[in-house]
């Protein structure tokens, strides 16, 4: 079973997104800010991170990145889902950009096609 993490602070977008993704027959991991999120990718083993952009402590961003330079994740796909700040990212840390409001089917499609189910 895949496992997947959702990263954003606004807690009702992470229980309808994990409830989706579960229902789907993936795993989920929950984390309200980027900080909460590397503590769990250095616990737990995780196959996709959907991070939000706007987060306290670490934005999407800045999460990205860390996953990619310390704990040297490199292949480790990250979807981001932002409202109007998406413009603001760097494309090339994320295998996939979907803007707020998002159509839930669209992402749980992404997510199977990333992870080959």
């Amino acid at each position: 079973m895949n496992t997947i993490l959702i990263v954003d602070d606004e807690y009702l977008i992470v229980e309808i997104l994990a409830y989706a993704l579960e229902d789907e027959g993936f795993a989920v991991e929950k984390a309200g800010d980027g900080t909460k999120a590397l503590e769990t990718l250095r616990q737990k083993r995780v196959d996709l991170v959907i991070t939000d952009f706007m987060m306290p402590k670490k934005n999407g961003e800045e999460l990205a990145r860390e996953i990619r330079d310390e704990l040297e994740l490199a292949d480790l796909p990250v979807i981001l889902m932002s409202g109007a700040q998406a413009s603001q990212a760097s494309p090339d840390l994320f295998v996939a950009v979907f803007e707020k409001p998002f159509n839930p089917i669209e992402l749980i499609a992404k997510v199977r096609e990333l992870l080959g189910g």
